[in-house]
C-alpha cells in the first residue's frame, strides 16, 4: 500500500516552449521564472529525508553536493517530503510545486489525465540507461498513446515473509519455502501445531490494510480488483477467484486454526508477532525485514522471503519522479539529469552500496540501497555488487529474487484507499465469523467498489 493518493489542476498564462523536440506548456518565459541566473539552471526537488532519518538525510545531502560539483551549470534546491495529496494541486496552481516531484505508482495516471506533469517523451531519449528499466514500471508513467511523463526510481512486489527458525522447528525446509497457497496452508498447520501461542499464518484486516492484502491474494491467483469496461472502471472480484482467496483464509482460520484466535490485525500487530518469534508467515514486501530488526528486536538471519505463492501475479508498488508541467525546457533537462544521476545510475551502484555498508545499514535485501527496477546486464551488475557487499544473509531471499524476474506485477487499483476500506469488511467478516456468507460479502463489497470506481475520471 503505497500511501494515500491524489491530485488536480493548473493555472496561469501559458507559453509554448520547445527544446530538442520537447513541447510543453509553462507558466512564464522570463529568465527568472525559468530558474536561470548567472548561466545556471536552478531546480527545486522533493525527496529530501527528514532530520529524524539522519543516515538517509546525510546521504541525500552529500549527493546534492556531489551532483552540483559534477554539474556546475545546475543548482539543486532540495525540499523535505514526498507526495502530499492534500496540498499537491494547490501548490501546482499557486506556482509552489517543485520542479521535480515525487509520486507513488498510484498517482501518475490521474496526474497525466489532469495535465499536471511535463511530457518527457522526447527529452528522455538522451537519458542514459532508460532502456534498461523494467518496461512495466515505465508503463506506469505513460498515457494511453504511449507518451512518457515520469521515471520510476523504486519498486516493491509482495511476497511471503517467513520465520526460518519456526520452519526448522516444524520440520520444514527454510531453504524451500512454499510456492503455492496449498503449501502455505500445510506449512501453517505444522507451525501452529508447535503450540505455545505460535501462529502459522497471519493477515491484516483493518485500517484499509485488509483490502490491500486481499488485493495481493487476488493478484496471486491471476485475478484483479478492478477492470476497465469500455471507458469506465468496474469491480472485478465477486467471482470464482475472489471466492477462492477468501475460502483459503476462512479454512486456515476456522478449519485449521492456523491463524490464531486474535484477528482485526494490522501491520504493526503482525510485525510484533514475527519479531517475537510467534508467527510463521505473512504477506509482505522485503522492506518489512529491516522494520522487524530495528523496531521489533528481530534478527536478519531469522527471516526469509519467498516469491508470491501461486506465481500468477503479485501486487506491485513503488515510486518515481515527475516534472512540473510549468517547467522550462532547461529545467526539464536539468531535472532529468538529477533523476538519472541520483536514482538511476549504474555507475554509482558500488559507491551507493558502500555508503550503506559504512553507515551500518543492511545490504543484500531485495530493496535498498539499489532498488530492483532494472533488467538485463544492469540488473546482473546490481545483484553481483549486492552479493559482494552483503552484510545480511542474501541467500535467505533467493526465492523472492528469482521470482520477481518472471512474475507479473500489477499496480494498485484506482482510488485504492477507498476500495481497500470497502474490502476491509470482507476480510473482517471471513476472519471473525465462521458462518460468513462469502458470496454475499463479495457482492456487497462489489457494489460499494463500483460506486468508488464511478468517481474515476
Amino acid at each position: 500500500m503505497s500511501s494515500p493518493w491524489s491530485r488536480t489542476a493548473a493555472r496561469r498564462t501559458l507559453c509554448l516552449l520547445a527544446a530538442g523536440g520537447l513541447a510543453l506548456t509553462a507558466a512564464a518565459c522570463a529568465d527568472g521564472e525559468n530558474g536561470q541566473a548567472g548561466g545556471k539552471v536552478k531546480i527545486t526537488v522533493t525527496g529530501q529525508p527528514p532530520t529524524s532519518q539522519p543516515f538517509e538525510r546525510s546521504v541525500f545531502d552529500a549527493d546534492v553536493q556531489e551532483f552540483e560539483a559534477s554539474h556546475p551549470n545546475i543548482d539543486v534546491e532540495p525540499h523535505e517530503g514526498f507526495m502530499d495529496p492534500k496540498t499537491f494541486s494547490a501548490k501546482l496552481a499557486g506556482g509552489q510545486l517543485e520542479d521535480v516531484y515525487y509520486v507513488y505508482f498510484t498517482d501518475p495516471a490521474q496526474i497525466i489525465a489532469r495535465h499536471q506533469a511535463a511530457d518527457i517523451t522526447e527529452a528522455v531519449k538522451s537519458v542514459p540507461h532508460v532502456n534498461a528499466l523494467k518496461p512495466e514500471l515505465l508503463d506506469t508513467f505513460r498515457d494511453s498513446s504511449g507518451k512518457l511523463y515520469g521515471l520510476p526510481t523504486m519498486n516493491y512486489t509482495m511476497g511471503l515473509l517467513y520465520s526460518r527458525p519456526l520452519f526448522q522447528k516444524a520440520g520444514l525446509d527454510p531453504d524451500k519455502p512454499p510456492q503455492t497457497w496449498d503449501e502455505v496452508r500445510e506449512a501453517a498447520k505444522k507451525i501452529s501445531a508447535l503450540g505455545n501461542g505460535v501462529v502459522g499464518y497471519a493477515d491484516y484486516s483493518k485500517n484499509n490494510q485488509g483490502g490491500w492484502h486481499l488485493t495481493g491474494w487476488l493478484y496471486s491467483m491471476g485475478g484483479s480488483i478492478a477492470r476497465k469496461d469500455g471507458d469506465k472502471w468496474v469491480a472485478d472480484f465477486a467471482n470464482d477467484k475472489g471466492k477462492k482467496a477468501l475460502q483459503y483464509l476462512h479454512d486456515m482460520r476456522w478449519t485449521d486454526n492456523s491463524m490464531g484466535a486474535k484477528q482485526l490485525l494490522e501491520a504493526q500487530d503482525v510485525q510484533r508477532m514475527m519479531g517475537a518469534g510467534q508467527l510463521g508467515m505473512y504477506m509482505a514486501a522485503p522492506d518489512n525485514v529491516p522494520v522487524l530488526v530495528k523496531q521489533f528486536n528481530g534478527k536478519y538471519e531469522d527471516y526469509g522471503i519467498a516469491g508470491m505463492p501461486g506465481g500468477q501475479g503479485t501486487l506491485l508498488g513503488g515510486e518515481g519522479y515527475m516534472i512540473n508541467p510549468k517547467a522550462s525546457p532547461e529545467k526539464v533537462k536539468a531535472g532529468l539529469e538529477w533523476i538519472q544521476w541520483k536514482y538511476l545510475n549504474p555507475d554509482r551502484f558500488e559507491k551507493h552500496i558502500r555508503q550503506y555498508v559504512d553507515g551500518k545499514q543492511p545490504v543484500g535485501l531485495p530493496a535498498e540501497p539499489t532498488p530492483d527496477v532494472w533488467t538485463g546486464a544492469v540488473r546482473e551488475q546490481q545483484l553481483a555488487l549486492k552479493a559482494k557487499y552483503a552484510n545480511v544473509p542474501a541467500a535467505n531471499y533467493k526465492s523472492y529474487v528469482d521470482t520477481t524476474s518472471r512474475i507479473r506485477g500489477s499496480i494498485e487499483p484506482p482510488n485504492a484507499q477507498q476500495i481497500y476500506a470497502a474490502l476491509d469488511s470482507v476480510m473482517q467478516a471471513v476472519l471473525t465469523d465462521r458462518g460468513a456468507d462469502i458470496d454475499q460479502q463479495l457482492d456487497s463489497a462489489a457494489a460499494k467498489v463500483d460506486s468508488v470506481l464511478a468517481q474515476v475520471r
